[in-house]
């Protein structure tokens, strides 16, 4: 069983890499990728892990875009976590998360709901890439909101009082990167992106995927972007965003999986890439 979608503490996960490890293999999953958010940290903690429970890790990262001011998710897989390129790339990235960090607690603050950031940026600081989902908790901590879910609904989700956008990379100079480091790039869960406008754009810039399954997809909107997939000639992934034992997808873990016939196809799609790189 697969899974290309999974997130540790090394961003906002709630597993270390190699408890997330256990828990995969106690999943019955047999290939697994790591992706945190801007970071191939939690990927190379989990290594020896992997290789100790006799599970296949494919190197893999979650990278924000930006496309008008919101957030377009990309998967990178097969990637060279040791790419200079990538790493210079990586760490622009989570400067500007620091960035954004600091206005999401500026408008908090005015909003008459202050946090304390300062355990966030320490932890930033020790390698962590740290957003939102922080300051969720941080609101969380605070009292000002009940859940990790409620505190992006009523604060930090597109449109709320203390949404901040992101400035950074667009999705094409994403996909570059991703393919200067050797990987292979899936536009993620576009369900919940809704940005379906920019596909068509991504498909000819050198997109490879569509992740078509995700927990938050339902049987009509992964038929829905299998079909656009192939109408585009792009690959199509899966994962359950599986962040840990909390909020809504803490119960994915296993049952959000990627088809043996789909990730065959991923593979041939990375194989090419390394062969024309």
């Amino acid at each position: 069983m697969i899974d290309l979608h999974l997130h540790t503490t090394a961003s906002d996960g709630a597993l270390s890499p190699s408890e997330l490890v256990a828990r995969a293999r106690a999943a019955h999953l047999t290939v697994i990728a790591i992706t945190d958010h801007d970071t191939t940290a939690g990927t190379c903690a989990a290594r020896a892990a992997a290789l100790a429970a006799d599970l296949e890790l494919i190197p893999g990262i979650e990278i924000s875009a930006v496309a008008d001011g919101r957030d377009v998710h990309m998967l990178g897989y097969f990637i060279d976590p040791g790419s200079a390129a990538l790493a210079s790339f990586l760490e622009l990235q989570r400067s500007e998360r620091l960035r954004r960090l600091n206005a999401m607690g500026d408008r908090l603050a005015a909003l008459g709901c202050p946090i304390d950031l300062a355990p966030i940026l320490e932890a930033a600081c020790s390698g962590r890439s740290v957003g939102r989902p922080q300051v969720a908790d941080a609101l969380v901590r605070s009292g000002h909101a009940a859940s990790r879910d409620a505190a992006f609904s009523s604060f930090l989700e597109f449109g709320a009082p203390a949404f901040v956008p992101r400035c950074g990379a667009a999705p094409q100079d994403v996909i570059r990167v991703v393919h200067e480091a050797g990987g292979v790039v899936s536009m993620a869960h576009p369900g919940l992106t809704k940005r379906d406008d920019l596909i068509p754009a991504m498909a000819a810039a050198g997109l490879d995927a569509l992740e078509v399954r995700h927990s938050d997809h339902d049987a009509a909107t992964e038929a829905r972007y299998r079909a656009l997939a192939s109408a585009l000639g792009l690959a199509a992934t899966a994962g359950s965003d599986y962040h840990g034992d909390v909020g809504r997808r803490a119960t994915t873990l296993g049952n959000v999986v990627m088809p043996s016939a789909d990730f065959e196809v991923l593979w041939h799609a990375a194989e090419r890439r390394r062969i024309t790189a």
